[in-house]
């Protein structure tokens, strides 16, 4: 197991096991989570999704477990294909993990000097030496400020299309090499785990496959379960919220006929549970860790 999992203890509370029940681990990276959710578990079963092949190695030999090599966002089909129609819990701890931020060669981090890849599943055509070798001026600057939520996208984008035309950018040393000259002065280690960020979300689609798997944790939760999810970025952590508070991405609160508003879950925490100083000055990876839980509604039918 190469996993420190991020607000174990609470996530593990927050999912409110019931020993027979049916549970699903959406980020299975080092199985830390899958583990403690095992440990409850008695006639109960776990399903875990992670679509990087080199989290196989960590599959636990357990005949309540079963780990699905694929991405998220296809929760529901997957689970069908189990003969699973609706569980008892789900839980989220999203981002990368620690394994692929500390293995250099696939290019997630910023302290190893590496091929420019960032995939998490290795399958894959695309990667980030692929986005910031092709892609335009505009589609580049958009990745920046959305993804990134860079003020100076564009100056940044700039930098990049003006180095390519000299020479492929290949490695994360040629990347950080060019966009350090775009660094606004702050804190430059945060300004280029920014900039790496924003390529990541566009190389694995992130978003999009965050709100799919979200959506279908409506239909797939029985009523009266739990969804726990643990962000560590604004851009994860809204359409979280949101969607727990509203029922939807926008924060748009609907009523009914009647004037009652028509919402999906209740809110277990009303603000986010953040790790201890304890525990962050453990784990590093846990400074912006923002965890969520919600209760799908008694009289909310997903079936």
């Amino acid at each position: 197991m190469y996993h420190n999992p991020v607000l174990l203890h609470e996530s593990i509370l927050g999912l409110n096991i019931i020993p027979d029940g049916i549970y699903v681990d959406t980020t299975f990276g080092g199985g830390g989570h899958t583990r403690a959710i095992l440990e409850k578990l008695e006639g109960g079963k776990l399903f875990a999704f992670d679509q990087d092949k080199d989290t196989l190695a960590n599959t636990p030999n357990d005949e309540r477990f079963t780990l699905i090599n694929q991405n998220f966002r296809y929760l529901k089909n997957f689970l069908r294909l189990h003969n699973i129609q609706q569980v008892d819990g789900i839980l989220a701890d999203l981002g990368v993990s620690s394994h692929q931020f500390d293995t250099g060669e696939r290019g997630f981090s910023t302290r190893f000097d590496a091929r420019l890849d960032m995939r998490m599943n290795q399958l894959q055509e695309l990667d980030a030496a692929v986005v910031v070798n092709t892609y335009s001026l505009r589609d580049l600057t958009h990745i920046f400020r959305n993804y990134g939520e860079l003020k100076n996208a564009f100056q940044i984008t700039k930098a990049i299309i003006t180095a390519r035309e000299i020479e492929p950018i290949k490695t994360t040393e040629q990347l950080r090499n060019i966009v350090e000259k775009s660094f606004p002065g702050h804190s430059k280690n945060k300004f280029l785990a920014m900039v790496f960020q924003a390529l990541r979300i566009e190389v694995n689609d992130e978003m999009t496959a965050l709100h799919e798997m979200l959506l279908q944790s409506l239909e797939i939760l029985k009523p009266g379960g739990r969804l726990v999810v643990i962000s560590y970025h604004s851009l994860e952590d809204r359409p979280v919220k949101n969607l727990i508070r509203t029922g939807n991405f926008e924060g748009k609160l609907e009523k009914d006929f009647f004037g009652n508003p028509i919402v999906p879950f209740k809110s277990i925490n009303r603000k986010p549970i953040v790790p201890t100083k304890k525990e962050t000055e453990k784990n590093s990876r846990a400074r912006s860790a923002k965890l969520r839980i919600a209760e799908k509604n008694l009289t909310i039918d997903g079936a």
